[in-house]
């Protein structure tokens, strides 16, 4: 291999190494400073081999060869011979560099791609599902738990499912609206506390009204009449969730909400 050759190999078996380590960098939970090496590495070979492959391998000229008359001559014949040899060993080099860049690309590609990992886990179905789950009591952000008797009329407090104080998404507004006011259990209707707008917590009720506002953007949702919006931005109702008084007199729900919460989809009109 002649020395230019050697050089577009060098490059090309640089960028091999490069892509390599940063792999292993990543796998491994390495520096940034090394995996942001190792990458430069690997892109600075790919350049140089690009560079050296443009000026030394691919032909700046056209060049035509004179037709002999046959038979030639032996000693023709044997120049001939050698030329062709040569040929074919430039050939041969030329599939190797070739094999070469590919494998190089094909390990550079990898390397790109397996930081696709740091993206997380897929998100599957949790943007369609809170933690509230059938018979988990109602825990206030102390810890302690929601009894029927608790809560005078037209009280309101915030709730997580029994075990999952503080989670955003499962954040619950429960108001105990009093016996005979629209169907609720013992008393109390539960909604999502995130606004169907815009996320933001829907944090004042308004006793008179029964009616809950959202202060962001002054959304408002009818109480009684499963959350549906009265005034504002928002475009459709709190989800209401399922909830029950237990034997033990806590009070727990009886499954999860039954359509997302939060801010519509797209597909949502």
């Amino acid at each position: 291999m002649i020395a230019k050759d050697r050089v577009i190999a060098a490059a090309l078996a640089a960028a091999m190494l490069g892509a390599v380590l940063f792999i292993a960098a990543y796998a491994t939970g390495g520096s940034r400073l090394y995996e942001g090496l190792s990458l430069a590495l690997s892109a600075a070979g790919l350049c140089g081999a690009a560079v050296g492959w443009a000026f030394w391998i691919l032909p700046d000229e056209q060049v035509e060869d004179e037709r002999d008359d046959y038979p030639s001559g032996a000693s023709d014949r044997a120049a001939e011979d050698l030329e062709t040899t040569s040929g074919l060993i430039d050939v041969t080099r030329k599939r190797l560099l070739t094999r070469m860049l590919y494998t190089a690309l094909g390990i550079f590609g990898l390397a790109l791609i397996v930081p696709i990992r740091s993206l997380g886990p897929a998100l599957g179905d949790a943007a369609f599902h809170t933690k509230w789950r059938k018979g988990l009591r109602m825990q206030r952000e102390n810890g302690s738990f929601v009894k029927a008797s608790d809560l005078n009329v037209d009280s309101v407090a915030t709730v997580f499912p029994e075990g999952a104080v503080g989670d955003a998404q499962s954040q619950t507004v429960l108001i105990r609206v009093g016996d005979g006011v629209a169907a609720n259990a013992g008393g109390y209707i539960a909604y999502s506390k995130v606004c169907t707008h815009a996320g933001c917590p829907v944090a004042l009720y308004r006793t008179a009204a029964k009616q809950l506002m959202c202060p962001c953007h002054q959304s408002i949702f009818d109480v009684v009449n499963d959350g549906a919006v009265v005034a504002g931005p928002a475009d459709h109702a709190l989800p209401r969730l399922p909830i029950e008084v237990g034997s033990d007199g806590y009070l727990r729900a009886t499954g999860d909400y039954p359509e997302p919460v939060g801010p519509g989809f797209w597909e949502r009109g």
